[in-house]
């Protein structure tokens, strides 16, 4: 997930519905309620841990943590030296997550059918979406934290993508490298205040639908993944970059057919079967340890 996250149009969603810990994750998100911020006000530590799914939740944002700190420059080079591999290994990842989701879906020709195409269309409109000027004051900035942690919860939205969109990227990611001068840190703090309101709402919000309308919601959450493709497709016709410190990052591109059939394209294909592979892999030993 915390590799995933770091690449603007990858969701870290997609990779907890693909090992199939999504629906705990929301759970152990859902564990973090009022009373428990009660019991911590009161300094109640052992009483608010003993509420909480504390073992899942950090193991889980150790290795988000983990993958962030050790794969960000990784990541950030193969993208801006072999960008057609890279998109083609995450397209492989994604393409087979949608199998995998869609195996738990039951009778595709009701309203489930009906729900995959909405969030079909709910991701292509959203991706096709182009970046505006937005303001900078403390209020926009909250409510960017809310939207990108919402759409980093959601399979096939990536929360850097929205804050691209929101026009946010490069003033929050800014921030970061000095974060402790007093006015930074506001920002951040702002911007924090938001993603915990966000992430802990939105996944009560998720929690109800897996619970009630569990089929629905997973044709959707499928739907989502399937309307991103377009974005991960690695040969494009861009159309839009803007530059962030000093790097450039396609904003908006037509997806394309390949120009040329050289090394690089079977390299490509060669890495897209092989992610494809390995999510089926992981999906296969994830259910027989259940």
């Amino acid at each position: 997930m915390g590799s995933a996250d770091v690449i603007p149009g990858v969701s870290g969603g997609t990779i907890a519905l693909i090992t199939g810990i999504y629906e705990n994750l929301i759970l152990a998100l859902r564990s973090i309620d009022i009373h428990v911020v009660r019991r911590i006000l009161v300094l109640d530590i052992k009483g608010a841990l003993a509420k909480v799914h504390v073992r899942f939740l950090l193991v889980l944002l150790s290795g988000i943590l983990v993958a962030i700190l050790s794969l960000a420059r990784l990541m950030n080079f193969l993208l801006n030296h072999h960008p057609i591999p890279t998109w083609s290994l995450f397209f492989g990842l994604i393409a087979a997550s949608i199998l995998v989701v869609g195996k738990h879906v039951n009778n595709w020709l009701g309203t489930a059918g009906i729900s995959f195409v909405t969030g079909i269309i709910g991701a292509t409109i959203i991706v096709n979406l182009i970046p505006i000027a937005t303001p900078e004051e403390l209020w926009f900035i909250f409510l960017c934290g809310i939207v990108a942690i919402c759409a980093m919860i959601l399979p096939g939205i990536s929360g850097a993508f929205i804050l691209l969109i929101l026009g946010k990227y490069e003033f929050i990611t800014a921030t970061l490298k000095n974060p402790f001068i007093p006015q930074n840190m506001m920002v951040l703090l702002v911007f924090s205040a938001g993603c915990v309101i966000g992430l802990l709402g939105f996944s009560r919000v998720l929690n109800y639908l897996l619970q009630k309308v569990h089929n629905l919601t997973l044709a959707f959450l499928a739907g989502l993944i399937a309307g991103s493709m377009q974005k991960i497709w690695p040969w494009k016709e861009i159309v839009d970059t803007q530059v962030i410190r000093g790097k450039v990052h396609v904003i908006w591109g037509h997806p394309i057919l390949p120009q040329t059939f050289g090394q690089e394209f079977f390299l490509s294909v060669c890495l897209a079967i092989g992610g494809f592979i390995v999510v089926l892999v992981i999906e296969r030993l994830s259910r027989e340890r259940v």
